[in-house]
Formats: structure tokens, C-alpha cells, sequence
């Protein structure tokens, strides 16, 4: 090859590598995200969707340059489906290996132990990432704890899966009972542990409040639980206010001091541990419970001993100025 031939060959390989260096850039280097950003892949969605909906976007600049430049330096490797974190100035081969192998962003609605329904579907309702309608569950049919969601999912599917989660919790325990328990059906079962969850709030009472609450249950007292007054008026929610004595007096399907047994239905949503503790309650003589100062109870086993616990009690708020 003569001298001027060598000379333009050498020019064309350092055009070919200068444009391939450019155009490998275009992939590793170049970036239109601008801060971190969330960008959902949705279910059964292509490669060619995916890049056609990061230039809609503005993610990247051209789909078209995207997958070319993924099939040449790409893994090869599917993308997943959900919702994942762009980061701010990343390249498009970054892009394509966080839909690849990148993890899905989780996003939570959590329902406390203890949360009656309408509030559960103001939670639902409030959530702005959720899509659709849903009707104010069955009180009692929600197992509160933390669930997961990807942005927007209906808010039935997420309900459908609370409520699974309540009957598959029921299903477990409801065979582990003890023997001589006070409920006849897992129904019932809901129905206490409602009552045992709203009482109260101490982890290691459950149990006892449980036991106590099953032996008026057994011997035909009327359970005299606060909270089942409640739920007539608010459905559950705080009344806000110290009860009347003409909400005590009143006759209804819940209210536990007008009727002896159970109410009709769950007062709130229990937890797993108070479904336990009523599947288990303590084996105790204790028919009478009051507040103790500190947030908890003290039991009594006779009611002469429960007028001394009372009496404490009163000396207690007397001296916070509550009475």
C-alpha cells in the first residue's frame, strides 16, 4: 500500500473509532434524567413499549437509538414489570439494567392493630397512588398490618388481599384453640378478640383481658365493655369525649352493658395477637378489671376486690385534677 493509501486508511479507522466512541457514549454516557424519577413498567409490556414510553417520557431522547444501542451493548436479559427509581443523570445503559435487574419500588399502606373499617377505607381512599372504588369493608374481615402496592392498583385488589390475609390468620389459629374456650365458631372468636383489642393496647394483658373477658362470657355477667357503647355511635372512631349515662343505659345490638353475651358483630379490626389470645386466654378466675394509672389493669378476682382496685383509681385521677 502506498504511503497516501495508508495515510487514508489510518484516517478512516480513527473516524470509525471516533464514531463508534460516540456512539457508545450515546449509551454509558449521555443522560436526560434530570432528577430521580419514578417510571413504571406495566405488566406484559415490551422492550420496544418501554423505550417508546421513556421518550414519551423525556427520559431518553430517541427509542429508536435506545434499542439499537440495547441490543448491541445490552444484556439481553428481560425486563421486569412495576415501579423503579431513575436516578438523577443515569445513562440509558443504566436505565435498561434498572428495569432488568433493578428492584421494584415497594410503597405500604399499613392498618394498626385496632383500626375499625371506616377508617381502614378512608386509609384506602386517601391513598393517592391507589385507582378505583371500594365500599367500607365487613367490621372484622381486615387482618391490620402493613401491605404493599404498586402504584396505581385498585384499591380492591389491595382490600381483597387484607381481607385474604383475615381469613387465612383465622383459618391457622382456629384449630390451635384451646379446649374449653368461651366462643363456639371463629366468628365469635372475631367478635371477642374486637373487644380484647379495643380494652387494650398493653402487649402482655392480652391474654388476661381475654381470660377475664371469657369467664363472664362462661358464668352469663355482662361483659361491661366501654368500647362496644362506642361503636354504635362513631363506628369506631374516637368519641372524643367521656361517654353519657343515657349511652350506657342503651339498648342495642353492641352495647355490652344493656345485654349480656356477645355484641352482634366485630367492634374493630383485631390483630393476630388478640385473635390468639382469645383462641389462648389466660387461665384465670379474674371477672373485674380497672385501670391501673400507668396505661394497663389491675384484675380482680371478687368484686369487694375490685371496689378496693376502683377506689385507687379514683384517688389517682382525683390527684391529676380529672375528677
Amino acid at each position: 500500500m502506498s504511503r497516501k493509501g495508508f495515510l487514508v486508511a489510518a484516517i478512516l479507522g480513527l473516524l470509525l473509532v471516533a464514531s463508534a466512541g460516540v456512539f457508545a457514549w450515546g449509551w454509558w454516557g449521555s443522560s436526560q434524567v434530570e432528577e430521580d424519577t419514578a417510571f413504571v413498567v406495566p405488566s406484559g409490556a415490551s422492550l420496544t413499549s418501554v423505550a417508546t414510553k421513556l421518550q414519551d417520557e423525556g427520559l431518553i431522547g430517541s427509542s429508536e437509538s435506545f434499542l439499537l444501542r440495547a441490543k448491541i451493548f445490552g444484556s439481553g436479559d428481560p425486563i421486569k414489570a412495576g415501579e423503579f427509581l431513575l436516578v438523577a443523570g443515569a445513562s440509558p445503559a443504566r436505565i435498561l439494567d434498572t428495569l432488568q435487574h433493578g428492584e421494584v419500588i415497594r410503597r405500604f399502606v399499613t392498618i394498626p392493630e385496632g383500626m375499625p373499617s371506616i377508617m381502614v377505607w378512608e386509609r384506602l381512599m386517601a391513598e393517592p397512588l391507589l385507582t378505583g372504588e371500594v365500599e367500607v369493608p365487613e367490621e372484622g374481615s381486615v387482618l391490620p398490618e402493613s401491605y404493599d402496592f404498586q402504584r396505581g392498583e385498585t384499591r380492591a385488589a389491595v382490600l381483597a388481599r387484607m381481607q385474604q390475609a383475615m381469613e387465612e390468620t383465622v383459618a391457622e389459629l382456629w384449630p390451635q384453640r384451646a379446649a374449653d374456650i368461651a366462643v363456639s365458631s371463629p366468628e365469635e372468636a372475631i367478635v371477642l378478640a374486637s373487644i380484647v383489642e379495643k380494652e387494650t393496647g398493653v402487649a402482655r394483658e392480652r391474654r388476661m383481658v381475654a381470660g377475664l373477658y371469657s369467664n363472664r362470657l362462661k358464668v352469663g355477667m355482662l361483659l361491661q365493655a366501654d368500647p362496644t357503647i362506642i361503636y354504635p355511635i362513631t363506628k369506631g372512631k374516637p368519641l372524643g369525649r367521656r361517654i353519657r349515662q343515657s349511652e350506657i343505659a342503651a339498648v342495642n345490638d353492641y352495647n355490652t352493658y344493656s345485654m349480656v353475651g356477645l355484641p352482634k358483630g366485630p367492634i374493630t379490626n383485631p390483630g393476630r395477637a388478640s385473635i390468639e389470645a382469645v383462641l389462648n386466654p389466660e387461665q384465670t378466675e379474674a371477672l373485674y378489671m380497672v385501670a391501673d394509672g400507668e396505661g394497663g389493669h389491675v384484675f380482680a378476682n371478687t368484686l369487694a376486690e375490685h371496689n378496693a382496685n376502683v377506689a385507687r383509681w379514683f384517688a389517682i385521677r382525683r390527684a391529676r385534677g380529672e375528677m
